[in-house]
C-alpha cells in the first residue's frame, strides 16, 4: 500500500512540476515580481490569505521564495514584519518537509546507491560540529537553493535542530534584506 501511495505521489508531483515548467517555458514572466504582484492583487478581498497560502505551498514545488518575499514587501509595505513572519513560516515549512520527506519518498536509497562517495562526503561535513554554519552560509547565499541543503541534511540524517537553526538564521538575514530593500522599491 505504501509503494502505491508513493507512486501516486510521484506521479502527481511530477505532473504538477511538468505543468509549472511548461507554464514557465510558455510564459517566463510568471516568476517575475510584477506578474506575481498583479496575480495576487487580482484577489483583492482575499489578498493576504492568498499570499499566506502561496508562501506556505510554494516550497512543495521547489519554487524559490525570493520573488514572493519581494512581492509581499511591495503588497504590504505597512506590514513588513507580517511579511517577514509569513515568509519565514513558508521557508521553514518547506525546509522541514524536505528534511523529513527525503527519506520517506525513498530518494536517500537511490542517492546512496548511485553516489555513495558524495553521500559519505556530505555526511561527514554535515555531521561535524560546524555543520550549522555550513547550512547557515548555504541558506544565506542567494544563488543556491536552500531546498538542496535541507534535502541532503535529511538524507544523511543531520540532526534536525542544526539544520533548522542554520536555515532559520541564514534565511532570516536574507529575507529581511529582501523585504526592506523591496519596500524601498515601493516608494
Amino acid at each position: 500500500m505504501l509503494k502505491t501511495g508513493k507512486k501516486i505521489f510521484y506521479i502527481l508531483w511530477g505532473v504538477l512540476l511538468i505543468y509549472f515548467l511548461y507554464s514557465y517555458i510558455k510564459n517566463p514572466e510568471i516568476l517575475s515580481v510584477d506578474y506575481i504582484k498583479n496575480w495576487i492583487s487580482s484577489y483583492k478581498g482575499h489578498i493576504l490569505i492568498v499570499y499566506i497560502l502561496i508562501s506556505l505551498v510554494r516550497g512543495f514545488f521547489l519554487i524559490p521564495s525570493t520573488p514572493f518575499v519581494i512581492v509581499g514587501a511591495l503588497l504590504f509595505p505597512d506590514n513588513l514584519f507580517l511579511v517577514l513572519v509569513i515568509s519565514m513560516l513558508g521557508i521553514m515549512l518547506s525546509a522541514t518537509s524536505l528534511y523529513y520527506f527525503s527519506d520517506l519518498l525513498g530518494f536517500s536509497e537511490y542517492l546512496e546507491k548511485k553516489y555513495p562517495e558524495k553521500v559519505k562526503k556530505w555526511e561527514s561535513k554535515l555531521q561535524s560540529s560546524k555543520a550549522t554554519y555550513l547550512v547557515l552560509g548555504w541558506s544565506f547565499f542567494p544563488l543556491v537553493p536552500t531546498d538542496i541543503i535541507c534535502y541532503v541534511a535529511g538524507i544523511i540524517k543531520m540532526p534536525f535542530k542544526y539544520m533548522f537553526m542554520g536555515v532559520f538564521i541564514g534565511e532570516l538575514v536574507l529575507v529581511s534584506f529582501y523585504i526592506f530593500s523591496g519596500s524601498f522599491l515601493n516608494l
